[in-house]
């Protein structure tokens, strides 16, 4: 007749077992574990089950096991069965433990830590194995986060003369630094990165004029390929003229990482006199740098 009810978890377990080296005219030998007295053990010797107690085959008491007749290396074996220790021999099926197996302070319950070394390991559920995994801190780190790169800042070490009202490309000549070497400060003076993502880039042009408050309005604006993305205009709208204006502009820009790039231009107006960007004073710069997703 089949089991009826839910299976003992004595399945999954079996005896655990102690091998003796055998030791001519030898009668007491060392338990690994503690008993109570003979009939916590069961003593096999060749293959035979022994009868414990006083008289008989053997007695035993704490970790001392005393046998009635001594036996002979190299022609008996022995080993004893701890009938009050029970191993776990045999996995349990897939999926067969769940929540209610667990103590609820499995993780809580344990030491925190506050530092991690580089070889220290960390679980993690690999979704696309739908297993769980174990990294090194060292590579765990490096999978994760990011940096704000590729990172550049352009200045506009002297003046440079533009045509009054027409939007003209500044030239920064300069930079502060250029991680990845993107952008071009001595011939196109554009902004191309090499790795793909959304940049935050901001900028300011700084315009003048060579005659003393004759300047009227003036406009800072960023390409992408050549086309306008934002303007900044400076437009006092006060029947007054100015000598100088500072135009300020950020936005964040989707770029492909190949072939877009980014360009600076700035426009002002004059009533006399020349129109000029930069002021000699790194008045104007351009920078960007990739935003971690």
């Amino acid at each position: 007749m089949s089991y009826i009810g839910n299976q003992p978890a004595e399945s999954y377990a079996s005896f655990e077992k102690q091998v003796f080296t055998i030791v001519n005219s030898q009668t007491a030998y060392t338990l690994t574990h503690a008993v109570t007295n003979e009939n916590d053990i069961r003593l096999v010797v060749n293959n035979v089950v022994q009868e414990p107690g006083s008289g008989k085959a053997y007695t035993a008491a704490n970790t001392t096991l005393t046998l009635s007749a001594a036996l002979v290396n190299g022609t008996d074996e022995m080993y004893c069965v701890y009938l009050g220790r029970a191993l776990q021999t045999v996995n349990p099926p897939a999926a067969s433990v769940g929540n209610s197996q667990t103590a609820p302070t499995i993780i809580t319950g344990q030491t925190a830590e506050t530092s991690i070394a580089t070889d220290d390991t960390i679980l993690i559920h690999d979704t696309s194995a739908s297993a769980l995994r174990k990294m090194t801190r060292a590579n765990f780190v490096s999978g994760i986060g990011g940096t704000n790169t590729p990172a550049f800042r352009s200045y506009q070490g002297s003046t440079q003369n533009i045509s009054n009202n027409s939007a003209t490309k500044c030239e920064l000549d300069n930079e502060d630094f250029d991680t990845a070497g993107d952008y071009d400060h001595s011939t196109n003076y554009r902004f191309t990165p090499t790795t793909a993502g959304k940049y935050y880039v901001y900028a300011q042009v700084t315009v003048t004029c060579s005659v003393g408050n004759a300047l009227t309005y003036t406009v800072a604006i960023i390409k992408k390929n050549g086309s306008e993305i934002l303007r900044n205009v400076c437009d006092p709208h006060d029947s007054q003229q100015h000598n100088q204006h500072a135009n300020f502009l950020a936005t964040v820009v989707d770029m492909n990482g190949s072939s877009d790039y980014l360009e600076l231009f700035a426009q002002g107006n004059a009533t006399a006199g020349s129109v000029q960007v930069g002021d000699g004073t790194n008045q104007t710069w351009f920078g960007a740098y990739k935003i971690i997703e």
